[in-house]
């Protein structure tokens, strides 16, 4: 980085952009957040941009490895960039925020693949190329946090233990920041805790499977289960509950995660024929994978947490669903249950608030993993940067691929 881009990070507070997508693939969340040196962050600007149906279509099918094409992959990840470029300059131009007002870019990309580590090395691909959004916006970027702790023998996975100790830490009480996306995962803050001795993991399945289910309950009518509502008219099935509960991934000891690879399409979809065959009914199918995320919480921190959280920080889609939060406050009970909009964060914003922060850190040359949550064997400093201009020279590409809400 040159003197001038030196010179303005060392600026108090830094304005920094967010911009994610998560598994389900449902769009891109833009943030744009202003952080102070002393740990304080406030959000400025949201919104998420959901991607058409033939691109999420496409994103889905180069997910799967039996339909991916190494050429569809090149060009994906250079039409993404493109597509997250466009989110945050519409969502500066909306509201009325100078892009050379923003020193930064955190662009978690959109992930394909994530292969965490077994008995050999671990991969992982995030596809949204960060040159690409650099140019567009001349904004310096960072990006693909997640290889470098893929390279220190870490899963990669989960990333926003480090920022979920800087938004939400207390000194007296024992939280759990539970993030519900297309995979939930947990960070455990106790309250004096070192962030390297944090305890963060992905829990188990989130959206993912009740976003299957919901679409074929509803014949493709609808993408996810808006507001619990099909779920609400269900009945739990007690047996195949049960039957769920004892799935491998939910007794593996951490550090771990998970992905599409494990609760995705293909076992959404062998679970659903499943029930259907034992003649349960589709709003029945939503009800019960929608308790087996709530329960699939509870039952990990009964395991593997050091004790029971005095608080629960909840954020991710998941945390609109009515039916998934009651089920998961009865759930986990005492503790109790709180959205991160309580604490200035728009639940739907905190994954790009997250990868803010992120990239803050990165260019400040602060470790940003978390060892203890990832398996990493050392604290590294995450991501990949792109130098911006100082002003942007080039107008944003219009994609059309996006659609503002």
């Amino acid at each position: 980085m040159d003197g001038v881009w030196v010179k303005r990070l060392r600026k108090s507070p830094l304005r920094v952009a967010g911009l994610m997508s998560g598994t389900s693939a449902d769009g891109v969340d833009a943030a744009i957040v202003d952080i102070a040196p002393a740990g304080r962050a406030r959000v400025v600007a949201f919104a998420t941009f959901p991607y058409p149906p033939a691109l999420r279509r496409r994103i889905l099918d180069l997910a799967q490895s039996d339909t991916a094409r190494v050429d569809d992959l090149c060009r994906l990840n250079f039409a993404l960039g493109e597509v997250f470029a466009d989110a945050l300059v519409r969502l500066a131009r909306r509201s009325r925020i100078a892009l050379r007002s923003i020193d930064l870019v955190g662009s978690h990309g959109q992930t394909v693949r994530h292969l965490p580590k077994r008995r050999r090395g671990g991969a992982t691909l995030q596809l949204a190329e960060p040159s690409v959004i650099a140019e567009r916006t001349g904004i310096l970027t960072v990006a693909d946090f997640r290889p470098r702790d893929v390279a220190a023998g870490g899963q990669g996975a989960p990333l926003v233990p480090f920022a979920d100790s800087f938004l939400f830490r207390d000194r007296r009480k024992t939280r759990a920041v539970q993030n519900i996306g297309g995979i939930a995962n947990v960070t455990y803050l106790a309250p004096r805790a070192k962030l390297e001795t944090l305890i963060a993991f992905d829990t188990g399945p989130g959206n993912m499977v009740m976003d299957r289910a919901a679409e074929r309950a509803s014949r493709g009518r609808a993408r996810y289960d808006a507001g619990g509502r099909l779920a609400a008219r269900g009945r739990v099935d007690a047996a195949l509950l049960g039957e769920l509960m004892r799935h491998p991934y939910l007794r593996r000891r951490p550090p771990k995660s998970t992905g599409r690879e494990t609760f995705g399409r293909a076992f959404a979809d062998t679970l659903y024929d499943r029930a259907r065959r034992r003649g349960m009914r589709p709003t029945d199918i939503v009800a019960t994978v929608t308790a087996w995320t709530a329960e699939a919480i509870a039952d990990a921190y009964r395991r593997f947490l050091p004790r029971f959280p005095d608080e629960v920080i909840l954020s991710g889609g998941g945390a609109r669903n009515a039916t998934l939060l009651a089920r998961l406050a009865e759930a986990v009970a005492p503790a109790r249950v709180r959205l991160s909009d309580e604490f200035g964060i728009d639940a739907d914003a905190k994954e790009a608030v997250s990868f803010a922060v992120l990239a803050w850190a990165t260019v400040r040359g602060q470790a940003n993993n978390v060892p203890s949550a990832t398996g990493a064997r050392r604290a590294v400093v995450l991501g990949k940067i792109v130098p911006g201009s100082d002003v942007p020279r080039i107008r944003p590409k219009r994609t059309g691929l996006i659609r503002g809400r």
